[in-house]
């Protein structure tokens, strides 16, 4: 790679990183206030964590995967070898997208009633009924989600990296503004309502409505950009002899790769749903039962330094990929895997030991505001610090599996997912069975984490398999090193955290959300002083390559 590129590469990665970072700590904000709201580890909180859930979960499931790793290859090669760029067969493939996207979603939502039917189990005729209203609300997300992806990608094919990692923003400075406005004409959480039957059409119509509404203001906000790009683009009919049957088979394989993981989620996410039903039958609040809404907002906090790091690195590297693979430059692609994998490194060990060290306080920043906020922080806290602590093999199964993309090749990464998603489910519906609904989504974070482990292995024989030996000691080694590191970082973070009494029932760190904000930042600091206190100490050199997006950008070192 040359210098010019690797500058490139860490200009495009940090912009997107911020992007990433912005649209997360907003989205960090939401999910709080959405706590305080309607609560967490409530019957109303996973009712509408159910239903807004689902959008996202099916548009993966039908077409995600083919947007966002096989359009970019296809849009690079029509936009060299095309004299206009690329204008006539992405403004063909726009068309096309746009028409499947419509006919899906209407489909969806007019079966509202009965996914969700479906998708639960054990959940009253009240629940229901409110669970399809809210899905009524929230399904047309679907077409959104997929005109935000799409024009994103052709916006990341262009080099124009920013836009899509920004416009999330958008959708969350909605969010926010509409949940304040519900706290503020309906009140925060209180038991008395934490039922179908005490719930209103307004409560409805601002909690659902303005959810969506974000969602479509982040895709309307990409045909700005869009149009700047000066293709002019058009609806345009008619996909034969554009070259879509190449495109077709690869995106056959990855809509496959997609339907049996998102397949699995859809039935992890019913087994949880077990809990909101069991947690009627324990006695007091059922605050420390964790239910759906705790297992995905624990998985959202681990997955934040893969979100802001690993899918900007491997967002802007998988061009570089593509056109290693397209040349057959095999030393190429061998290099860029190596040193990716090494740079993220240092980003998720961190990671890993913060969700673990600081799981209680950061599981309390979305507990709520109510007397029953301290028993569901808890609770999410042990799913985060079991989800945390995996994280960093995700993240290398993740990257492993963009080069099989970059060389459009679908069939293997739905190999592995068969494989990994398969023994998962057997395993979960055999836990479904013989554990009680109110342990069920510990149980399902545990599984999580160690497939996450197995998926790193799996993708790592795969890739050896494709390309030979990518310096994998090599890489092992640097992870040996950084963990070092995080492990020290681990040590005084879980100091600082014992003299805010993060240890004891109802020590200062897990009194409110601003205590808990408090001994984050604290202790956030202290781990991150001694991580590259530690990283330096044991010369660890990815640390530059980490920090080189950042300094780059410093006055006086660009």
């Amino acid at each position: 790679m040359s210098d010019m590129e690797t500058q490139s590469t860490a200009r495009a990665s940090a912009v997107m990183a911020a992007g990433t970072l912005v649209s997360r700590v907003l989205g960090f904000v939401r999910t709080s206030l959405l706590a305080v709201a309607i609560g967490a580890n409530t019957t109303m909180g996973d009712i509408f964590e159910k239903a807004n859930t689902i959008p996202n979960i099916i548009y993966l499931l039908l077409a995600g995967g083919v947007f966002n790793v096989v359009l970019v290859p296809q849009i690079i090669k029509a936009s060299k070898n095309n004299d206009d760029g690329g204008a006539d067969y992405i403004s063909r493939l726009l068309s096309l997208t746009l028409l499947v996207l419509a006919a899906i979603t209407l489909v969806v939502t007019a079966l509202a009633g009965p996914i969700i039917r479906l998708l639960t189990r054990d959940w009253t005729q009240g629940m229901l009924e409110l669970g399809t209203i809210f899905a009524l609300w929230c399904l047309p997300q679907i077409f959104f989600y997929g005109l935000y992806a799409v024009v994103g990608q052709v916006l990341n094919a262009k080099s124009r990296f920013g836009w899509y990692m920004w416009a999330p923003v958008v959708n969350n400075v909605v969010a926010i503004g509409v949940l304040v406005l519900y706290i503020v004409l309906f009140g925060s959480f209180s038991r008395a309502t934490d039922s179908p039957e005490a719930w209103t059409s307004e409560q409805t119509l601002l909690l659902a409505g303005g959810t969506t509404l974000g969602i479509i203001l982040q895709a309307l906000v990409l045909l700005w950009p869009l149009s700047r790009l000066g293709l002019g683009l058009k609806l345009k009919f008619g996909w034969r002899g554009i070259g879509l049957g190449r495109a077709g088979k690869v995106a056959g394989w990855t809509l496959g790769t997609m339907v049996v993981g998102n397949s699995a989620y859809l039935l992890y996410g019913t087994i949880a749903s077990s809990a909101t039903a069991g947690r009627q039958e324990v006695e007091g609040s059922g605050a420390g039962v964790a239910g759906e809404y705790a297992l995905n907002t624990a998985t959202l906090i681990a997955m934040l330094p893969h979100s802001v790091v690993v899918l900007s690195i491997a967002t802007v590297l998988f061009n570089q990929l593509s056109r290693s693979q397209a040349h057959r430059q095999l030393d190429e692609v061998r290099q860029t895997v190596n040193s990716g994998l090494r740079t993220i490194g240092v980003a998720t060990m961190f990671g890993a030991a913060v969700m673990v060290v600081l799981a209680g306080p950061l599981a309390r920043l979305f507990a709520g505001s109510g007397p029953t906020a301290p028993a569901s922080a808890a609770a999410m806290g042990q799913l985060l610090a079991v989800l945390g602590a995996a994280m960093p093999f995700m993240s290398i199964y993740f990257f492993l599996g963009r080069v099989f993309y970059a060389e459009e090749d679908a069939k293997t990464p739905l190999v592995m997912q068969s494989i990994l998603s398969g023994t998962c489910v057997v395993i979960a519906l055999v836990m479904a069975q013989l554990m009680p609904a109110t342990e069920i989504v510990f149980g399902l974070a545990v599984l999580f984490a160690v497939f996450h482990i197995l998926s790193a292995l799996l993708a790592h024989f795969f890739t050896v398999r494709r390309v030979g030996d990518y310096g994998a000691g090599q890489v092992a080694e640097s992870y040996i090193r950084i963990g070092y590191a995080a492990l020290g970082a681990s040590l005084a973070g879980a100091a600082a955290l014992w003299l805010f009494g993060g240890y004891q029932p109802g020590g200062f760190a897990m009194v409110s959300i601003f205590t808990a904000i408090v001994t984050i930042a604290v202790c956030g600091i202290v781990m991150a002083l001694a991580y590259l206190l530690l990283l330096k100490a044991l010369r660890v050199a990815e640390l530059h390559d980490f920090l080189q997006p950042i300094l780059s950008r410093l006055p006086g070192r660009g």
